[in-house]
């Protein structure tokens, strides 16, 4: 699977390198005095949002990341290198968690967003600076600081303004297919989807990012199925969008399903904003259309949409209602084409 969305890392920072103890030999120069220089800095650990990486797949081939120590101080005041600062570049999205896996440590929804993770071992002084002028020749310097070794989890949750959710073979890829360049895998057998996929659409002049993850299925919060290790995918979401299968025989019971589980997986899932569709209406005639449509809304308590991902009706104003659940502030504008100028030599 190449995408990757919890990974532990292993992570230490550099300690400081020695004072050095060394004294002025001279010729002609008498009493010359301490001149031992202070160790360097050891390198700390920082992580980064960038903007270019959509996964964390970088972290399954290498968990460990240790900064180098500093080097060690010298005579005649010289002062030791300091070691190289190591930056774990991470996704937009990424939370850093310690090794308990629930205290968060930081959460990186910007990019250029950065955190330290473990700071370098200061360097020790060296006897240049504890003279003083009752001890004029001392004999001792420090040692660097130990580095701070540690163990944290990186989880991803994608950055993304609406996202689907339904039944294995609900439509959502279909739809996502229909709206946006994105291409992923559509079948006519469950779980065809296996990882979140991203997709841009735009409607009215104006693009939003919508995210698809794999179908929930009854007893997903206890861990069946695909759809509950993806679900922190959508908590970032400002609508969801709640696709129906009007063919499925019991649409009533496939809505009742999802908003079962999401209560039972916790946070604020069942809270947001929700446009619920009956999907796949190009099989259907007016009568059925009318009916199932009469029953979703008396379960929902709202009003129900149609839609048919197939054959593009209703989506407009699927993305319409989306859209109207999104704030402002979340929505781009939608970069025109312009004609290329005619040639000229």
């Amino acid at each position: 699977m190449k995408f990757l969305d919890l990974t532990k890392v292993y992570i230490r920072s550099g300690g400081g390198g020695s004072g050095c103890v060394s004294f002025r030999r001279e010729k002609f120069i008498e009493y010359g005095g301490p001149d031992g220089g202070d160790g360097g800095n050891g390198g700390s650990v920082y992580a980064e949002a960038v903007e270019s990486l959509n996964t964390l797949i970088d972290f399954r081939y290498q968990q460990h990341f240790f900064a180098k120590s500093g080097q060690s101080g010298m005579g005649n005041q010289r002062t030791g290198a300091s070691g190289d600062d190591i930056v774990l570049r991470v996704p937009v999205g990424t939370e850093i968690l310690d090794e308990d896996q629930e205290t968060l440590i930081a959460d990186l929804t910007e990019v250029g967003e950065r955190v330290l993770l473990a700071k370098g071992g200061n360097g020790g002084w060296g006897n240049l600076r504890f003279k003083t002028s009752t001890n004029q020749a001392p004999s001792r310097a420090n040692p660097g600081q130990e580095g701070v070794e540690r163990t944290i989890w990186l989880r991803l949750k994608l950055i993304a303004d609406a996202g689907l959710l339904g039944l294995p073979n609900a439509g959502k890829s279909t739809f996502l297919a229909a709206t946006s360049n994105a291409r992923p895998k559509i079948a006519d057998y469950p779980f065809t989807t296996l990882y979140p996929n991203l997709g841009v659409v735009g409607v009215d002049n104006v693009e939003f990012v919508v995210a698809d993850i794999p179908g929930l299925i009854e007893g997903a919060s206890e861990g069946r199925g695909l759809g509950d290790l993806f679900l922190g995918h959508v908590e970032r979401c400002a609508v969801l969008l709640h696709l129906v299968d009007g063919t499925s025989g019991d649409p009533i019971g496939d809505y009742q399903t999802i908003i079962n589980e999401l209560e039972a997986y916790g946070g604020v899932l069942a809270e947001k904003p929700r446009v619920t569709v009956l999907n796949k209406i190009d099989t259907m005639d007016a009568e059925e259309r009318a009916f199932l449509k009469e029953e979703l809304e008396a379960a929902v308590g709202s009003p129900v949409m149609l839609m048919s991902g197939a054959s593009g009706e209703g989506v407009t104003d699927v993305l319409r209602a989306m859209r109207g659940q999104i704030d402002e502030t979340r929505l781009r504008e939608k970069v025109k084409d312009e004609e290329p100028a005619p040639w000229q030599p």
